[in-house]
């Protein structure tokens, strides 16, 4: 007699066994064809299937997805990683030694952010999830200003209402982030589709982790995105755990999440995301499908958390010790360096002063952020700014309210 069998996804390897990334379909560097960006999708599904791949084992660049990058904007690409990565060690130290309450580091997903947002343009709006400070960072943000907001201080961008790591920054088109899975998904869509009724010039970009797929927020934005064509493009970034629950809880086993794209209508991309030039292009090929008013598109990149998921993780606990190290994908600083030394624009000097550079900078801006006030001493947030911005006129309730708190504010001072 035969009996239905519940099936319940197993990760490859647990603590103690040996590191297993047989799972992991890699296409060679370069075998990826590059259609044009208004092709019908019947000419992009096997992107999809395959893996987008520019640089080789030995680190050049190769096949039709090559974006061709001038050394100079290579390097500074490289640079936005290395003070990425040198910003996320600072702050887990940080928070280890009790100066901040909680950090979450991108190691390993540096290109994720980087890359994409040089491909796209300054006026572009993004949408990020709560990994991706390599957005913030190359868009110029000052380290001192998220670091300040981690300290929730005098000088935090948020006014002490978001969590640590919300950032957010009006100037530079960075919308805040939700510790709500998925929400930034639907919200970029609509924001994708009110930029083309007003007919403006910019599109929208959005991430996401692999687990956050499993939201209904996510089937809702790609509904909407390909129903509507909005110009946006949405970024699954599979770095293979959601905290300690394998990707393949969220769907990821038998079909990539990039072949949920052709299923709602829209191009899906599967890209190396540890590949700084193939992420790079891929995202310039969407943000071109996108302008010309083709409609969204789908990106999975396949890339690996090799840190812990936050400072309240410890992946010791469901996955085997340093897994990171048998990553078939490599580090995306290391092999972008070792791009660039082919060309002949990288050298060992450099690498070290660099590295120096980066990281006294972020000691610097840690010492300047201080001076704003810390967990534990002054200055301190003026509790009265809880009323401001909170609507656009204020109304009868909240102005009884900012009265209410001056007044015991005041009678606390006299006794």
């Amino acid at each position: 007699m035969m009996r239905s069998r519940l099936h319940v996804p197993r990760p490859p390897a647990r603590p103690g066994e040996k590191p297993d990334f047989s799972y992991v379909q890699v296409s060679p560097a370069g075998a990826a064809a590059r259609p044009d960006p208004n092709a019908p999708l019947s000419e992009t599904e096997f992107l999809s299937k395959e893996m987008v791949r520019v640089l080789d084992d030995n680190h050049r660049a190769v096949g039709p997805w090559n974006p061709h990058l001038a050394a100079a904007d290579l390097e500074l690409g490289l640079r936005n990683m290395m003070l990425t990565r040198a910003f996320d060690d600072r702050m887990h130290r940080a928070q280890r030694g009790g100066k901040i309450t909680f950090y979450m580091k991108s190691t390993g997903e540096e290109a994720v952010s980087v890359a994409a947002n040089m491909a796209l343009k300054p006026s572009d709006m993004m949408f990020p999830a709560y990994r991706n400070q390599g957005l913030h960072i190359s868009r110029g943000l000052k380290i001192v200003d998220l670091m300040c907001q981690l300290l929730s201080n005098t000088r935090d961008m948020c006014k002490g209402r978001q969590l640590p790591v919300m950032y957010h920054s009006v100037e530079s088109n960075l919308f805040s982030i939700s510790g709500n899975l998925a929400t930034q998904f639907p919200q970029a869509v609509g924001w994708a589709m009110a930029a083309a009724i007003k007919g403006e010039d910019r599109i929208c970009a959005t991430w996401l982790g692999d687990g956050s797929t499993a939201e209904a927020d996510f089937h809702y934005a790609l509904l909407f995105a390909q129903i509507y064509k909005a110009p946006v493009i949405l970024n699954v970034v599979n770095n293979q755990w959601a905290i300690s629950t394998f990707q393949t809880f969220a769907g990821g086993e038998g079909r990539s999440f990039a072949s949920r794209g052709p299923g709602y209508g829209m191009p899906g991309i599967r890209v190396d995301g540890n590949d700084f030039l193939a992420v790079h292009a891929v995202t310039q090929w969407a943000a071109e499908r996108a302008r010309t008013g083709a409609g969204p598109t789908l990106i999975e990149l396949v890339t690996y958390r090799a840190a812990p998921h936050s400072t309240s993780d410890d992946p010791s606990r469901y996955r085997p010790k340093d897994e990171e190290k048998s990553w078939p994908l490599g580090d995306p600083i290391d092999r972008l360096k070792g791009h660039l030394r082919n060309l002949g624009a990288w050298s060992d000097e450099q690498d070290k002063a660099v590295e120096k550079e980066c990281e006294e900078h972020v000691n610097q801006a840690w010492k300047e952020a201080n001076t704003y006030g810390t967990l534990t001493d002054g200055p301190q947030l003026d509790p009265a700014i809880m009323f401001q911005d909170v609507f656009k006129e204020e109304t009868p309730s909240l102005a009884r309210q900012r009265m209410q708190l001056a007044q015991e504010l005041k009678e606390r001072a006299q006794k």
